[in-house]
């Protein structure tokens, strides 16, 4: 009975982190990706209008990481520990990236000379959103652990996979954002958000469909997961439903659907990261630790649930509110 309530614990523990990842990648990936779009634009009243579109939602966005960080600290210890040990060097590079970033936006509000912090908010976001691909792919990949314990040097995480899957991860970010700025403004930067929209949706499905082919032959682990018929038919869906998703956003974009075009934009990227990510269940990472292993104690998760199940909620109405003060198009002036 013991171990069936601590199995039970952990599932909901791996539910629970799912979600705030899962909504962590579109709440922040939009934001990061109009800070990428920001570089290119040679407009200063352009980049102002993509920075004000960000104002009042941006640092909120950011809270589901620290939320997601002390989740898995307290949940998952043993993971937490082996990422931080594996992936230092971009974990780094993501959190001074991150603050710089927070410091960029604030400082150019009140700067003279506003168009070097504009560009520095718009490199640090490029930055983040390259060292969160690679933490991502370097969990994807596995790593190297023996019995617990990393094996491989301080750039493990540095391969010609893990630079497919950070490509698609930036793509997507900034997929998303080009369709938020569709919703955000119009006009001219509407204009070239939608074309910008086309050429980033075309190159995330292209990628994603270089990774899975990548995956399925060089790597050992998702040759064997894409050879096992029930696992194969998963990937498929999934394959399948980020082309259908596709499909479905270029139809958006072709009609001026601008909340439709954002959908579709969160579905195609979401389902090309769900291709290459779901089916390592019940490992936290690939072959190596398993979910129940890595759980921290049962009166520990359920000490956590006793605050996090009340921080949730909190934090999802706290989230939808500022939306909906936020919303509207956004001008100059």
């Amino acid at each position: 009975m013991d171990t069936e309530i601590h199995t039970l614990l952990a599932n909901i523990w791996f539910f629970i982190i799912g979600l705030m990842l899962f909504l962590y990648i579109v709440l922040d990936g939009f934001d990061l990706g109009v800070g990428i779009l920001s570089l290119f634009t040679r407009k200063d009243d352009h980049r102002t209008i993509m920075m004000k579109s960000l104002e009042g939602i941006w640092d909120a966005n950011e809270t589901w990481l620290v939320l997601l960080g002390g989740a898995l600290f307290g949940a998952f210890p043993p993971v937490f520990a082996i990422s931080l040990q594996s992936l230092y060097i971009p974990i780094m590079v993501m959190l001074f990236a991150l603050t710089f970033r927070g410091v960029a936006f604030e400082f150019s509000h009140y700067a003279q000379n506003k168009a070097l912090w504009n560009l520095a908010f718009g490199y640090c976001s490029l930055l983040a959103s390259l060292a969160q691909g690679f933490v991502i792919s370097g969990l994807i990949d596995g790593l190297n652990i023996i019995e617990g314990n990393y094996q491989g040097t301080a750039w493990g995480w540095f391969t010609p996979f893990s630079i497919l899957v950070t490509l698609m991860v930036v793509t997507g970010y900034t997929l998303m954002g080009t369709t938020y700025l569709m919703i955000k403004t119009d006009g001219a930067i509407q204009r070239v958000s939608i074309r910008q929209s086309y050429v980033a949706a075309v190159l995330e499905i292209v990628i994603l469909g270089v990774v899975i082919i990548w995956a399925s032959r060089f790597n050992l682990y998702f040759a064997d997961l894409w050879a096992d018929n029930v696992t194969g038919y998963s990937l498929n869906f999934f394959f399948i439903s980020a082309v259908f998703a596709f499909v479905m956003l270029m139809r958006a974009l072709r009609n001026g659907f601008e909340l439709t075009a954002f959908f579709w934009s969160v579905i195609v990227f979401l389902a090309s990261f769900t291709a290459v990510t779901i089916d390592n269940y019940p490992f936290m990472i690939p072959a190596s630790i398993e979910l129940t292993d890595a759980a921290s104690s049962s009166k520990t998760l359920i000490f956590m649930l006793s605050g996090i199940g009340f921080l949730m909620p909190v934090m999802l109405i706290y989230s939808g509110y500022q939306y909906l003060v936020f919303r509207g198009k956004v001008h100059i002036g």
